[in-house]
């Protein structure tokens, strides 16, 4: 590098296109956009099961199949989300049953989740764990306050179903929950948990764990003290920078890495 009496000559920046960013990727067939879905799905479950929001055989994740779009890929009922690999995958259709694996799927799973996904044409992945802090906030019946950037993403684009009627077992509960959701990408169940949507596996589980810990921030803070709210107006100009799908996506990406590369085998 050349100097000048003035001092050494700044170096040059790399063009932008020269540097790496994922983004989420195309595919040129149904297959391929098929097989990365189960992987996402199954790297999902397993961040799930690390960060623990396993309960029991409670708790699943669902992503529509790209070629036949009624018929939603699932973990295997009562398989430990952190033994989940893609080969266990399930894909059933909208009544719960078995198109395609070797496992039982929750029933009560899918009269939820496929009343979302009937609902919703435009959701790929649904998330639905009995995580500790969500369902914490749930048991208050409370949305999230927007307390921090992080919750701010769920201002007024999250809601309430107030109601709660035991383990959802049939259509009609999974269509009031359906319709609570509305075309939000989240919603509390009243004493029952959260659930969250996405047009990729990837929305999907970011927002539940974005979810779970803002729940845990807003507990925390009201055990504390006095909460100090952001107001209205920049609220929601932080949602419109941090609460779309692709800022989800993105952000989810070093999960992903990190649960792909330490534990490969999710894959097989």
């Amino acid at each position: 590098m050349h100097g000048t009496p003035l001092g050494p000559t700044p170096p040059i920046p790399l063009p932008t296109e020269k540097l790496q960013f994922a983004m989420p990727p195309m595919h040129d067939s149904l297959e391929e956009e098929r097989r990365h879905r189960k992987e996402r799905l199954a790297g999902a479950l397993r961040i799930f099961g690390r960060l623990g929001f396993e309960d029991g055989v409670s708790g699943h994740i669902t992503a529509r199949d790209p070629e036949f779009s009624d018929c939603f890929w699932v973990n295997p009922f009562g398989m430990p989300f952190k033994h989940v690999t893609v080969s266990d995958l399930v894909l059933a259709n909208s009544d719960g049953q078995v198109i395609d694996g070797r496992y039982h799927v929750n029933q009560a799973a899918f009269t939820v989740h496929s009343q979302v996904h009937a609902a919703r044409p435009d959701v790929v992945a649904v998330a639905h764990c009995h995580s500790v802090h969500g369902r914490a906030l749930a048991a208050l019946g409370e949305l999230l306050d927007p307390l921090t950037q992080e919750s701010c993403a769920f201002y007024e684009d999250h809601a309430l179903y107030d109601a709660y009627t035991g383990v959802a077992v049939d259509a009609e509960e999974g269509r009031r929950i359906a319709s609570a959701l509305g075309t939000r990408k989240a919603l509390v169940l009243r004493n029952h948990g959260l659930l969250t949507v996405g047009d990729s596996v990837d929305a999907a589980a970011w927002w539940f764990v974005s979810m779970e810990r803002s729940s845990q921030v807003q507990l925390t803070v009201r055990a504390a003290g006095r909460p100090v709210l952001i107001d209205h107006r920049a609220a929601v100009a932080t949602r419109e920078q941090l609460g779309g799908d692709l800022v989800a996506w993105i952000n989810y990406q070093p999960m992903w890495q990190d649960i792909s590369r330490s534990e490969p085998d999710l894959l097989s």
